[in-house]
């Protein structure tokens, strides 16, 4: 098996994102701060819909120890209705303006809209995140070229609207390394570095939970493709599934946000470069210790016994 590429960095709009990357000690991953400018997102929907609450937000995020912020004003949740860009550039536009200027982090815009991108760009946003891989908008690749944003390309089965209606793969893994290596070919043929470009395996978009599974336990196979890795798995059905199973009870969100701080540990030893979450906080310091014990276990150093 040929070693996957080291990456050392994610080239974003003026700014280069260091990477970390599992030569040596386990390092833990970047954590993406979650900012829901919606009323209706599946997890936080109507919590910071309003432009103070939301700078707030992620302005608390970064006190929590997010690497970058991901500002969204459209719900991608199953069913979720579509919103027009007008309303969506209300929502996010002033939010990502504050966020840029006031967090010191790289800010990222969750948007399909070219539009949205473009203005979310021109306010200071680094990072086009586009669910659709720059695919739902005739015009996305070409802003994502001409503003010199960083993008995460998404893999989604459908929409929102139909993402969730029966999901069917014979080899759900390598039918999505395929997508998003011909999906890296043609955002480069586009003419957009490979060095701007991350990828995400879109869990929870047009997949079941065993498919969602089946994505975490082998991230490590989408290193191969040269570009940073990002997951974002926080808070999706699939984790409430399994704990409501292993707790015998319904899940709350705090449940939700521990089993997300579960898998960002398994994602992070299989070298994911980037992990977007809701309760950055735990996620983090969870990782952290994860990876100070791996870094540990790694030197072989034996602490003192106890007296």
């Amino acid at each position: 098996m040929v070693a996957p590429p080291l990456l050392t960095h994610w080239q974003l709009r003026t700014r280069r994102l260091g990477l970390p990357h599992p030569a040596g000690p386990l390092r833990r991953p970047l954590v993406m701060g979650i900012v829901n400018v919606t009323p209706d997102s599946f997890s936080d929907g109507g919590r910071f819909s309003d432009v103070d609450a939301a700078v707030a937000h992620g302005l608390a995020l970064v006190a929590e120890g997010a690497d970058l912020l991901d500002v969204g004003g459209e719900s991608t949740r199953p069913f979720s209705a579509p919103v027009a860009a007008a309303e969506e550039l209300r929502r996010v536009a002033e939010v990502v303006r504050h966020l840029a200027a006031e967090s010191g982090v790289p800010v990222s815009i969750d948007t399909s809209k070219a539009a949205v991108a473009a203005r979310a760009v021109e306010f200071g946003a680094e990072i086009i995140n586009d669910v659709t891989g720059l695919a739902g908008d005739p015009a996305m690749l070409t802003v994502a070229r001409e503003t010199a944003a960083g993008v995460c390309v998404m893999h989604m089965r459908g929409t929102p609207q139909t993402m969730q209606l029966d999901p069917r793969y014979a080899d759900v893994v390598s039918e999505i390394h395929d997508y998003l290596r011909q999906r890296r070919d043609t955002v480069v043929a586009a003419g957009i570095p490979l060095e701007r470009i991350c990828l995400d395996p879109g869990i929870g978009f047009g997949k079941t939970h065993a498919h969602n599974l089946q994505l975490v336990a082998h991230a490590s196979r989408f290193l191969d493709l040269g570009c940073p890795l990002l997951v974002g798995h926080s808070r999706k059905g699939f984790i409430g599934t399994l704990l409501e199973t292993a707790l015998g009870r319904p899940a709350t969100e705090a449940d939700r946000d521990a089993g997300t701080a579960g898998i960002a540990c398994r994602l992070a030893a299989a070298g994911v470069h980037v992990i977007r979450v809701h309760a950055v906080g735990m996620v983090r310091g969870a990782i952290e210790l994860f990876a100070a014990t791996a870094s540990s276990a790694a030197s072989g150093s034996q602490p003192n016994a106890r007296p």
